[in-house]
């Protein structure tokens, strides 16, 4: 098993990191207005990877707070993995230059998957899929609309592509602190030999426990928001739990 990753989510709305209740634009919260100071915040807290949406650019289809990214990068040295806006090679390879680790393709997975493929093939392993399902169908556009795709479907295209990770979100949970789906999750993971990263949802300690069981290990990580926002999830409690988990692995191992 690889070590799981919890990820803290930073979505940019007009500059500032906000969190939206079930990809609603309407019901978003501002949480902090200086993404920089939210980012070095998570590094100081012994995150080790960060996860950030560009929710306007999801929307328009093209980078729409690339300052606020570029701030954050500057921030911090953790890795950063991008997502929302990121429809063409241009764009992805911008943002790889620009120090992204990894970009995230949503709707372009869908709509042009022969981006994705000619995008992981030029950058091995720093490509993932943002797969984002409504009743396990994918939604495209910011989550605007639903398409007719199964998120197996679309994952199983990409399956010798050289992706790095497909990241795969409840949509119903997400932003709701309902707890990770972590069973339409693991179906997925267990279909295809691409790492997945559980989405949507993430409420409590309780989330990282089932992250940690054996059914859950093909999971490489999940995505945590709200909680972390609200403080009903503790940083140090929950990434204690993990580190204690992969230290019981490499002995075993």
């Amino acid at each position: 098993m690889e070590a799981v990753i919890l990820f803290p989510a930073v979505d940019l709305k007009n500059g500032q990191c906000v969190r939206l209740e079930q990809g609603d634009m309407a019901r978003a919260t501002v949480f902090n207005l200086d993404p920089a100071a939210q980012a070095r915040s998570f590094a100081e807290q012994g995150f080790e990877y960060l996860h950030v949406v560009d929710l306007d650019g999801a929307f328009a289809g093209k980078p729409m707070n690339a300052l606020a990214v570029e701030a954050m990068l500057k921030a911090v040295t953790m890795p950063v993995q991008l997502g929302g806006g990121i429809r063409d090679l241009k764009t992805v390879e911008a943002w790889l230059d620009k120090g992204i680790a990894r970009v995230i393709i949503g709707t372009a997975a869908v709509r042009d998957p022969e981006l994705v493929k000619s995008a992981a093939k030029k950058f091995p392993g720093r490509v993932a899929v943002g797969l984002d399902a409504r009743d396990g169908k994918v939604a495209v556009e910011g989550w605007a609309e639903t398409s007719q795709v199964t998120a197996l479907e679309i994952a199983q295209r990409f399956e010798d592509a050289g992706v790095a990770a497909i990241i795969f979100t409840d949509i119903a949970r997400d932003g709701l602190l309902k707890g990770l789906n972590l069973d339409a999750t693991i179906a997925l993971a267990d279909r295809i030999s691409i790492p997945v990263i559980a989405s949507g949802g993430f409420a409590s300690i309780e989330d990282v426990k089932a992250l940690l069981e054996p059914r859950a290990k093909k999971l490489a990580g999940a995505i945590a928001g709200r909680a972390l926002y609200d403080g009903r999830l503790d940083p140090a409690a929950a990434l204690t739990l993990i580190r204690n988990a992969r230290a019981a692995t490499k002995s075993h191992g």
